[in-house]
């Protein structure tokens, strides 16, 4: 009989990858997206014709629909990928962002602890921002979490309810503690694919200048496709447990952004600092980038590196795209 997975959050960029993912391992796979005016699927467009697939509406406030959802797939397993994922938005909407992020997950756990069902193994996506400044020069399962946002204050809710719920209830629940990630099918007010379509718009409008925020913040930046392979890996381990996921390299904005300049062939340099820093194309000395205070958060997160060694050794996982693949993958498609 083929297995079934319940997927949350199937439109994202996690969760289409995902649903690929599975779907190629022979798995019939639950698709939940919230319902809106658009229908914005546009990630999974192409798998709407395998018969495998399935795409159910559900929100993560509505405990209700979570636990009717569960009870009528009965899933072999659940991902839960959704979530205002946002950082910057969440100092703008924190409580919609505790209501999705925390208080969803709890009514997810709720109904498992519910329905009682030990077959059921659950993934929680949890994040490096729950470290914010850890002031440690790499991070693992073990380090402290310290979050500088309402986004990482709602994931370590999520986080710690799953190993509560894991140890109270004797349930299959497993957190993945993914750093940052990124794909072509990135959301475009995220910096890295923000950056690679601001540099497409460099080349074909004369007067574009990109605005960016902070650009010594330093990130430990993976391909989304190894990343779901990992979350599969998690759910297929004999126990339930917790994980880092990263590649333990890290590079800051700005260096980013010179690797993504000399992939478009343009020549940059650098003047000025702070907010007042600029980058000028060399063959022209036209202003390319500024930075813009808008784009600050209120509390910075400097430096995230993550040390996945516990899922190398367990899960027999590591990262298989370098930071020029990622890069490469992100202006090709």
């Amino acid at each position: 009989m083929k297995k079934r997975a319940l997927i949350f959050g199937v439109t994202g960029q996690d969760g289409s990858y995902l649903a690929d993912f599975l779907l190629k391992k022979n798995y019939i796979v639950h698709g939940v997206k919230r319902k809106s005016s658009s229908f914005n699927t546009k990630r999974i467009d192409h798998i709407f014709s395998n018969k495998n697939f399935k795409l159910h509406y559900g929100d993560l406030v509505d405990g209700s629909n979570i636990y009717s959802l569960i009870k009528s797939i009965k899933p072999n397993e659940i991902y839960n990928l959704a979530a205002q994922s946002h950082v910057k938005v969440s100092f703008e909407m924190p409580e919609y962002t505790a209501a999705v992020n925390a208080m969803g997950v709890l009514k997810i756990l709720e109904a498992l602890k519910i329905l009682n069902d030990k077959k059921i193994r659950f993934y929680q996506a949890s994040t490096s921002e729950m470290f914010g400044n850890s002031k440690r020069k790499i991070q693992n399962e073990k380090t402290n979490f310290n979050p500088r946002s309402i986004y990482g204050v709602s994931k370590v809710f999520a986080h710690q309810a799953v190993v509560n719920y894991r140890e109270a209830y004797n349930l299959f629940l497993s957190n993945g503690i993914l750093f940052n990630h990124e794909s072509p099918r990135r959301g475009e007010t995220f910096v890295t694919k923000k950056i690679i379509d601001g540099f497409k718009k460099i080349t074909s409008e004369k007067n574009f200048v990109l605005e960016l925020g902070n650009i010594y913040a330093k990130r430990d930046w993976g391909h989304a496709e190894d990343y779901v392979n990992a979350m599969w890996l998690i759910l297929q381990n004999k126990n339930p447990d917790d994980f880092i996921i990263s590649t333990s390299k890290t590079i800051s904005v700005k260096s980013f952004i010179n690797k993504v300049a000399k992939k478009f062939r343009i020549e940059i340099y650098w003047k000025g600092k702070g907010q007042f820093e600029k980058a000028y194309e060399k063959k022209t000395h036209r202003v390319l980038i500024r930075i813009n205070k808008k784009y600050y958060r209120p509390t910075e997160v400097d430096f995230l590196r993550g040390d996945f060694k516990k899922a190398k050794k367990i899960l027999k996982w590591k990262p298989q795209r370098t930071i020029n693949n990622l890069i490469d993958d992100m202006i090709n498609n």
